[in-house]
């Protein structure tokens, strides 16, 4: 008689690390086999986090209760000749639930690679005179943004490498286990991921408006002079001095600034309809609360990270703080400091009238957890500006890999 009762559905998935960013990663077609339609397929990835939560904490879920932790990707073998994986970001909405589909991940994009590696969704391809140490580039489609992406992941014997120790401000390196017990002198990042983001497609022009500087009218403003730019994502660039700030605040300072946060929301909302985005301020805030991000950036000065270390102003060339779904960023989103690298290399823009960016050097950007430094190959092609190529570097690790009770 127990064989007549309907039995629980167990969904496959793992819960990864890419650069400081964490989320669910899902093959497209195992979770089509549980919810076919688009709606029960949101409300179940949702609940996978443990959202919608009005508490915020997402406790019910695997999710950490911010941004930065509350993200999904599905991937699937590609349809696209020249690239290896497909896939789908999607930003879940902590409170509410709901998922933006609009854009990129640039730091949970470096976890697919060695996600298709591990799992055999991509070969890995044999070094015939030495399996030693090598990387393998893994071609990546981001369906959201139509744009390609290849990831070189380090390999060690045949075998992604996650044991490795190259990693990135905002991200603890742990301890290394030994059979005498935990190992001081060294640390455990992930394995070393490097990105490079190749031109977009062309319905994705790099200035939506053709200009490196627009003007928004926001009440009690006036005009504020910013920099509306796709690269990675759809970014909205504006000074920090116009909102009174330094440029060097940590999050939870400005956390606190409940007046300065619906402002800066504000801006972001009228920039979205102002890139063609949205229709109105109020639908970019209601449909597409990811996407545009919003920075504000200021010239370099000597500051303190949140790990307590010196960030000294002659190590950076800019200072960053960034916003995600409303909330300051606890370091700098990867497709964030890819347009803030492409802003810096052209001229005319808020960020390269503040950044001290050498021509052919990548741009060190102060954030709150540290320093990222990012090249960007910025040129002229037809009088249009082109973001030929945007490189990366990341680390990845696999938290856990195992089913879910679908409920």
């Amino acid at each position: 008689m127990d064989k007549l009762k309907p039995q629980p559905l167990m969904l496959p998935l793992a819960w990864m690390r890419g650069g400081t960013s964490k989320g669910l990663f899902l093959l497209q077609e195992a979770l089509a086999a549980c919810a076919p339609h688009p709606a029960e397929r949101d409300r179940l990835l949702a609940q996978l986090l443990g959202s919608p939560d009005p508490y915020g904490k997402q406790i019910n879920g695997l999710g950490g209760g911010y941004s930065s932790t509350s993200k999904v990707m599905l991937l699937a073998r590609s349809q696209q000749a020249d690239c290896d994986i497909d896939y789908w970001f999607g930003q879940v909405d902590v409170v509410s639930g709901r998922i933006d589909w609009s854009g990129n991940c640039g730091n949970l994009t470096a976890a697919i690679g060695p996600f298709a590696l591990f799992n055999q969704m991509v070969t890995v391809q044999h070094d015939l005179y030495s399996q030693a140490a090598s990387r393998q580039c893994v071609r990546l489609y981001c369906v959201n943004t139509a744009q390609r992406i290849d990831a070189q992941v380090a390999l060690r014997d045949g075998q992604v490498h996650w044991q490795g120790v190259v990693g990135e401000d905002g991200v603890a390196q742990l301890p290394v286990l030994t059979a005498a017990g935990h190992d001081p002198t060294q640390g455990v990042a992930g394995v070393e991921v490097m990105l490079d983001f190749l031109q977009p497609a062309a319905e994705a022009p790099l200035l939506p408006t053709g200009r490196a500087c627009d003007e928004l009218s926001v009440p009690e403003l006036g005009k504020l002079p910013v920099t509306l730019l796709q690269a990675g994502n759809p970014m909205v660039f504006v000074r920090a001095e116009k909102f009174g700030l330094k440029g060097k605040e940590m999050p939870e300072e400005l956390a606190k600034q409940g007046k300065l946060l619906a402002k800066l929301e504000q801006v972001r909302a009228l920039a979205a309809v102002k890139m063609g985005l949205a229709e109105t301020a109020s639908e970019a805030s209601r449909v597409r609360p990811a996407t545009p991000k919003l920075c504000l950036v200021a010239p370099p000065v000597t500051y303190r990270s949140s790990a307590g270390n010196e960030i000294s102003r002659e190590s950076v060339d800019i200072l960053a703080r960034m916003l995600s779904m409303g909330k300051p960023h606890h370091a700098i989103a990867g497709t964030a400091s890819i347009a803030l690298a492409v802003a810096a290399a052209l001229p005319g823009t808020v960020v390269s009238d503040v950044a001290r960016t050498l021509p052919g050097l990548a741009t060190r950007i102060g954030h709150p957890s540290g320093i990222t430094p990012v090249e960007a190959e910025v040129l002229q092609e037809a009088g249009q500006w082109v973001a030929k190529r945007v490189r990366l570097a990341r680390s990845a690790r696999l938290l856990m890999s195992g089913q879910t009770l679908v409920m």
